[in-house]
């Protein structure tokens, strides 16, 4: 006997793929002490990121198979953990700062979007993706990431112990004869509403720069084009992602590159930490991954593979 099935199509949500440059450049994420010292600072940071953003751009031209490489640039301002000033007063010479070192910024993120897009629970939904790696000799005793906050990339040293005979090292899971184990905080539950760290939210803002985010089969966080006139007086009235420059390429790509200073490197590493243990949403992965086919690009399969850095000395 044969029974026909009948599905609603709203049940079965279609994953909708979006627009992929070759490469998202960010050419900046400073924090409220730097826009305090005013346009200088500012013109230090550009000035120093110059020369690494002709390099990313020349690299990336080297991997599309002789095609025009698509890059688009972006910015991160951090209005999450520090509210100051206003997108009135930051914008403008933030914009200028930027052209005057030759540098042009196609989107402005605003750090809160990577917590909360458009009244989605952005971050709390990849928490929810994140699968720990069982570090080897593991027997579950561990209380689970999603419970305690904090996520390692490997074994952590026994607790509890007297004595320094019994002491044990913790083990990084994948280590190359000799462990680099690290151990990340996610969040906080200290106030009256959680509190996301910044490496959870940096992580969160690279799975939005690479095309793998989705709600219902939606993509997250659009971008809003700017009409180049009106600011808000208050940051909460700006759009979580603005694209500054009508022509710019595509905001997420098949690769990113964060141009940062040297005092970052240690949140970017606790970003890859979370990015090799969290389960992207695989037909967005599998979108990526056949489009990058189809144009010739040799892409990794490793999500964290797919960002890159350049860390430059100075403040």
């Amino acid at each position: 006997m044969i029974e026909d099935v009948f599905r609603e199509t709203t049940a079965e949500p279609r994953t909708q793929s979006v627009p992929l440059s070759h490469l998202s450049l960010e050419i900046g994420h400073l924090y409220l002490e730097d826009f305090e010292r005013g346009p200088e600072r500012l013109r230090e940071h550009f000035a120093l990121a110059r020369p690494w953003a002709d390099a990313a751009a020349a690299a990336a031209a080297a991997g599309t198979a002789g095609r025009r490489p698509r890059i688009s640039t972006c910015f991160l301002i951090d209005d999450y953990f520090s509210r100051f000033s206003s997108p009135a007063d930051v914008v403008p010479p933030l914009l200028a700062e930027a052209a005057r070192a030759g540098l042009t910024i196609d989107y402005l993120v605003r750090e809160s979007g990577c917590a909360v897009a458009d009244g989605f629970e952005l971050a709390r939904s990849v928490a929810d993706r994140l699968v720990e790696s069982p570090p080897p000799g593991s027997n579950g005793g561990r209380p689970p990431a999603r419970r305690t906050g904090w996520l390692a990339n490997g074994r952590r040293g026994p607790t509890g112990l007297v004595g320094h005979e019994t002491w044990q090292p913790p083990e990084e899971t994948l280590a190359r004869r000799h462990s680099v184990f690290l151990d990340t905080e996610l969040w906080d539950d200290e106030g009256p509403v959680r509190t996301w760290s910044c490496a959870f939210l940096a992580a969160v803002w690279q799975l939005l720069r690479l095309g793998l985010l989705r709600h219902d089969g939606s993509p997250v966080l659009r971008p809003a084009l700017w009409d180049g006139r009106t600011l808000p007086s208050d940051w909460d009235e700006l759009p979580a992602l603005l694209q500054v420059d009508a022509t710019a390429e595509p905001f997420a790509a098949y690769r990113t590159c964060s141009l940062l200073p040297y005092r970052f490197l240690p949140v970017e590493h606790a970003v890859m930490v979370v990015l090799d243990q969290t389960d992207v949403d695989p037909v967005a992965l599998a979108q990526t991954s056949r489009r990058a086919a189809d144009e010739g690009i040799d892409l990794p399969a490793s999500v964290a593979e797919r960002a890159g850095y350049v860390f430059y000395p100075g403040p």
